[in-house]
């Protein structure tokens, strides 16, 4: 059934849930229970100003707007719904949510990729952000990554940097404007 692509099904794709190849997120164990969870339980902690500090969510194929099982305008809707939904948030004075594309309905991006390190070429990640705190009608043109997102939250959060995060990648803090609030 996780495959299931019939007519109402959300088309749960495991693979595309990260957290599923940790050992510690493992089938019945308590970190999963504890921190895993699914849309209606985000849903009942948007509206119930409720939320963690840093939450990440991932749409089933549903929303994803993967080609070929989906489509660009299903997930845009639906990612719309969320964020008004977070915008009457309690927590929406505080908060900043990123939403990433790894394919953009399967649009192929227009530019090169950035120039790489030794793990290779970066990929250009179409991204908004949207919050009280973002630069309004700005395109920010520092270098990111998807480590990018990490080293905001470490920043954010004053946390000792992870392996593995590129350097030469920027924080995302230039798309934010910290002196108005």
């Amino acid at each position: 059934m996780i495959y299931n692509r019939e007519p109402g099904s959300p088309i749960f794709q495991p693979h595309h849930q990260p957290f599923n190849y940790y050992a510690r997120f493992a089938p019945g164990s308590a970190d999963r229970a504890k921190h895993l969870k699914d849309e209606k339980e985000l849903v009942a902690a948007i509206d119930a100003g409720t939320l963690p500090q840093v939450a990440f969510f991932k749409p089933t194929g549903r929303y994803n707007e993967h080609p070929s099982y989906t489509d660009v305008t299903t997930g845009d809707e639906h990612i719309a719904a969320l964020l008004e939904r977070l915008r009457k948030s309690p927590q929406w004075p505080k908060m900043a949510v990123i939403v990433t594309y790894d394919e953009n309905g399967g649009f192929w991006d227009h530019v090169a990729p950035p120039k790489g390190d030794r793990w290779g070429p970066g990929t250009r990640i179409p991204t908004i952000i949207v919050s009280p705190w973002a630069k309004k009608a700005y395109i920010d043109s520092t270098p990111y990554d998807t480590t990018s997102i990490l080293k905001f939250v470490t920043r954010r959060f004053g946390l000792d940097p992870l392996p593995g995060v590129r350097e030469n990648m920027g924080d995302l803090t230039g798309a934010f404007d910290f002196s108005q609030r």
